[in-house]
Order: structure tokens, then sequence, then C-alpha cells
């Protein structure tokens, strides 16, 4: 499992962008969502710098 820091989710909007983006990352198996922690937790074999860029492009702020 992977945990990323991701700061500017405010919203549960927020929370279903970040999820669904990393979904459609090769690899993940499962995403776990938590705005008010600013915690993302991902479950499968992917590239820990893949999900920080996936998570960027999505418009937010995250780092592990």
């Amino acid at each position: 499992m992977t945990t990323i820091t991701v700061e500017g989710m405010t919203c549960g909007h927020c929370e279903q962008t970040v999820e669904e983006a990393l979904q459609d990352v090769s690899g993940v198996t499962d995403v776990t969502v938590d705005r008010e922690e600013e915690q993302v937790s991902v479950d499968g074999d992917a590239d820990a710098t893949t999900l920080v860029e996936t998570v960027e492009n999505a418009g937010y702020t995250a780092h592990i």
C-alpha cells in the first residue's frame, strides 16, 4: 500500500475526482480517500511517482 498526502480536497467531489483519477492508473487495485486527514491509500503495484503525478494532474498538491 502507498499512502499519499493530498492537499486541496475540500468536498466530496474532490474525493471522487482523486479516486477516479487513481483508479485509472495501471496496477491500482483499490483507492481509499480521506479528505479530512488529507490522505489517500492506494493498493496495487503502481509506481509511487506515477500516483503523485496523477493526483497533481487532477489539480491537487500531492506528496508521499
